[in-house]
């Protein structure tokens, strides 16, 4: 059987708002959750799932030739919330970013040409700019009473500018998932 790569396209963060951001895990001690490594922190493009080599290497041209054609662009992070919104109880700790132009137009191409060359269901849920701080334990989160819950619903002011894209691997380990890039692509280049 062939081996199959658990993929997704991704805007990786610069070092300096990843600290920052793992500093909210600090923030609430008392919250059921496990929290992302530093260093996972993301924007999830795609998702693409379960992929043979080939579809990998599809994506990876796929990538590269919508990365040409787009500008590095800037992006804002603006709250801090539970998420994903009216879910109840919360699923994540996540940092919203603002929706733009540009980030809708990348999303967009990379979705119309992935469409075109491997078997993918994009999820159909509208697209949120995200990072996952943390998955809740939902057990544990559920013991609190509604008027217990740490409340969380902070407004930040993080910008950072996107000049690449990458193709990512997810492998799930025992203690979390470990990501690495398959591939990098600057963006207008």
């Amino acid at each position: 059987m062939e081996k199959r790569h658990r993929v997704f396209i991704a805007i990786n963060l610069p070092e300096d708002v990843r600290k920052a951001l793992a500093k909210y895990q600090e923030k609430w001690p008392e919250l059921p959750a496990k929290w992302t490594d530093k260093d996972n922190l993301h924007i999830t493009l795609e998702f693409l799932g379960a992929l043979t080599d080939v579809e990998v290497g599809e994506v990876c041209k796929i990538v590269a030739e919508a990365s040409k054609s787009h500008s590095p662009f800037g992006m804002n992070l603006v709250k801090v919330l539970y998420g994903p919104p009216k879910k109840n109880p919360p699923r994540m700790v996540w940092v919203d970013g603002e929706k733009s132009d540009e980030l809708s137009d990348l999303k967009n191409d990379l979705e119309e040409s992935l469409l075109e060359k491997i078997s993918f269901r994009p999820d159909g849920n509208g697209f949120t700019p995200h990072i996952t701080l943390a998955r809740i334990l939902e057990w544990e989160f559920r013991k609190f009473g509604i008027d217990e819950r740490p409340e969380i619903n902070e407004d930040i002011d993080l910008l950072f500018s996107v000049e690449s894209i990458e193709v990512m691997e997810s492998e799930l380990k025992r203690g979390g998932p470990v990501y690495t890039i398959l591939e990098s692509h600057n963006l207008g280049e």
